[in-house]
């Protein structure tokens, strides 16, 4: 009956911890903090010194559980990425992914060797260790502080931190064999990193095909899509580490393939990954919590403290600086990148492979990424919203985005079902107006279901159904969004929203059906009012643009820095201010009908 007790309150300890990771959130939320560092702080407190005084030390689980979460993490990155995306900054998102990670380590090394004392290699393994950023952090962090980053400077981001997690792993478990086995021919080294990259995306585009064919094949009973896809994409990880290949390349590029096809439950299962990752993170980070001993974490304090600095202020701003410089990104993006380098669940996570292994000096390792991710986190976590204003990468979202419902149609893989409420202050109700791949086929109005020919005219308070392409419904957003109406409306400087001046003219063209030439769709806003007008720009200029207008709404030094849309042209004239010539043909007309008709 012991072990029974014991099988029961360890459940009960497991669930609680849960329980408190995910309430913690709201702390996370409330106060701007990452949601990894409070996530760290729960499992230390729960820990043999801490307050919960709770025994752990199985590293075997902890690298289990980590593996399972990363590859969940990498799979639902690449679920979420557009292939536009990836294309447009394909270049420089894996020059940091790649040159930047070994540059960042090999940046570390000879600070960690000065204050450490550690050999080269060992120096190497721990900047391996916390070579990686962590674009959970970052973007929770961002969305959470109501910021939205500039298209390029995000793309450019979420497809680095994407992208240099494998390589970072690869790159520490290379460290860690070298140091086990002893000094290994650099040709040999060389075909394991080349062998493990091709196999890790073989195995991802293979699988993400596979995948996607047996999703839209196979008569999957309802509500097992979600746990389909999940489960194919960790067969996929074990796979491809089964065989010594880079399984979290794989998984990744899976991802991307399966997030890009046409599938069936895309929403179901965008929705349940949302959980399974969210539950798979707080699970990982509280047991490497729980490994971590606050007095081993302060016997090298002020060597992890240099080792951050060093990490902080000098490897990661001269690797991107580097790598970036053959790319087209100004100062700002470049310093905002480099501060980017958040670090976080994969530096841990890295740093207990040394403790699996047994290797020497384990748990220097193990205590020195600990620390550099808990800093990296107070420091870069809690100023990366206020350096995004200051650096002007960041503008504030003026608007909450609205309440968004999908639902997939049995049958087909082209089209969802997009529903939102109608408020009084949406341009979609202002100005009737909507891209022209969106189709409305339904209106709920006062619990009534109508179609839409017999709803008639859009009243607020209803709730609106349109037909959609899957991939674009998230762009239907901006025009269900509640605006408050301006202070003083003017139809001539005013548009129905803004948008930033470096948004891209292939970013609208999706959005509102535009024909835009191939070679210009990258070509960003600001610039392409500067080439039409031929002037320096002021407040109130208007550049036609297809079926939409661009207004200058702000300018700075003689750059367009906001962009007003307007959606149609303006209300008509009440009655009784028409112009003289109008009222008198409107006279002339009716006069004619009286005559002309019996």
């Amino acid at each position: 009956m012991d072990s029974l007790d014991t099988v029961s309150l360890s459940i009960l300890l497991g669930a609680v911890l849960v329980l408190a990771g995910i309430l913690s959130s709201l702390v996370a939320l409330r106060f701007g903090a990452p949601l990894l560092l409070v996530f760290l702080l729960v499992g230390m407190a729960a820990g043999e010194s801490g307050p919960g005084g709770l025994r752990f030390d199985d590293v075997r689980l902890a690298y289990t559980v980590g593996s399972v979460a990363l590859a969940l993490i990498l799979f639902d990155g690449g679920l979420r990425t557009r292939f536009s995306t990836f294309r447009s900054v394909l270049a420089p998102s894996l020059t940091l992914a790649s040159i930047g990670v070994f540059l960042t380590a090999a940046l570390t090394a000879p600070v960690v060797v000065q204050v450490l004392g550690l050999t080269w290699l060992e120096a190497l393994l721990v900047g391996a260790v916390v070579a990686s950023t962590d674009a959970a952090a970052v973007f929770f962090l961002l969305h959470g502080r109501g910021l939205r980053l500039r298209p390029r400077v995000a793309a450019t981001i979420e497809i680095e931190s994407g992208t240099n997690d494998p390589l970072a792993i690869f790159l520490t478990v290379l460290l860690v064999e070298l140091l086990v086995m002893g000094d290994r021919p650099w040709t040999a080294v060389l075909a394991s990193l080349v062998g493990q990259g091709l196999g890790g995306a073989a195995f991802g585009l293979l699988g993400g095909r596979v995948t996607v064919l047996a999703l839209n094949r196979l008569a999957l009973p309802q509500g097992l899509h979600a746990p389909f896809v999940t489960t194919a994409a960790l067969t996929v990880f074990g796979l491809a580490q089964s065989v010594h290949a880079s399984g979290f390349l794989a998984v990744y590029l899976a991802g991307l393939i399966v997030g890009n096809r046409p599938t069936r439950a895309h929403n179901t299962v965008i929705a349940f990954l949302d959980a399974a990752t969210w539950l798979a993170q707080i699970a990982m980070f509280v047991l490497l919590g729980l490994l971590a001993w606050p007095e081993r974490l302060m016997s090298h304090g002020l060597q992890a403290l240099a080792i951050a600095a060093t990490l902080m202020f000098v490897a990661r701003p001269v690797a991107v600086f580097l790598c970036l410089a053959p790319f087209r990104f100004s100062w700002r993006e470049r310093a905002f990148i480099s501060w980017v380098g958040l670090r976080g669940a994969v530096g841990i996570f890295l740093a207990s492979i040394p403790l699996l292994v047994g290797l020497p000096r384990a748990e220097l390792y193990f205590n020195i990424g600990f620390v550099v991710v808990l800093v990296s986190l107070l420091v870069q976590g809690w100023t990366l919203a206020p350096a995004a204003k200051l650096l002007r990468i960041a503008l504030p979202r003026a608007e909450p985005a609205p309440r968004r419902v999908e639902l997939d149609l049995p049958g087909q893989l082209e089209q969802e079902l997009v529903g939102y409420h109608v408020g009084t202050g949406n341009p979609y109700l202002r100005r009737k107006i909507v891209p022209s791949w969106a189709k409305p086929v339904l209106v709920v109005r006062e619990s009534r279901v109508l179609s839409a020919a017999e709803a008639g005219a859009i009243r607020p308070g209803d709730h609106i159904y349109l037909l959609a392409p899957p991939e674009k419904a998230q762009a239907l957003d901006r025009f269900f969004v509640e605006m408050p109406p301006p202070p003083a409306p003017d139809p001539r400087l005013l548009g129905d929203f803004f948008v930033g001046a470096d948004v891209q003219l292939g970013a609208l063209a999706e959005i509102y059906g535009l024909e835009i030439a191939a070679e210009d769709r990258d070509v960003t806003l600001a610039d392409h009012i500067a080439e039409a007008l031929g002037h320096p720009p002021h407040p109130g200029d208007v550049v036609p643009l297809g079926a939409i207008a661009l207004v200058v709404s702000a300018e700075a030094g003689g750059r367009v820095t906001r962009v007003g849309l307007r959606l149609a042209a303006p209300d008509p004239v009440p009655r009784g201010r028409r112009p003289r010539l109008v009222r008198w043909i409107a006279r002339a007309r009716a006069l004619a009908r009286s005559v002309l008709e019996p």
